[in-house]
């Protein structure tokens, strides 16, 4: 998967270095989500838990050319949302 990143202009990185989310995270949640759903204006809103254990959100809009992605930011989930991800997400006693 191609995976492009908004640069922040002010610090010339990836802006998701702002909240100390790392490409390599980024790529576990792209590559298996827990959720994918739609965003504003044509983005999609992507859930997941990072191998290392870390619940984060990441927002991505998707290129035209096949298997692209162009991500807007990423951030852990904590609080209230992430408490909601995790009961939607709960296993069900068989």
């Amino acid at each position: 998967m191609n995976i492009r990143f908004f640069i922040d202009p002010q610090t010339d990185a990836p802006h998701i270095y702002k909240h100390r989310v790392s490409e390599e995270e980024v790529e576990e949640i792209l590559v298996n989500p827990a959720e994918d759903r739609p965003g504003k204006d044509d983005s999609r809103v992507v859930l997941g838990r990072t191998l290392a254990g870390r619940f984060l959100r990441v927002i991505y809009v998707p290129d035209p050319e096949p298997k692209s992605v162009f991500v807007i930011t990423a951030y852990e989930i904590t609080g209230k949302p992430l408490t909601a991800f995790k009961r939607r997400h709960r296993r069900k006693p068989r």
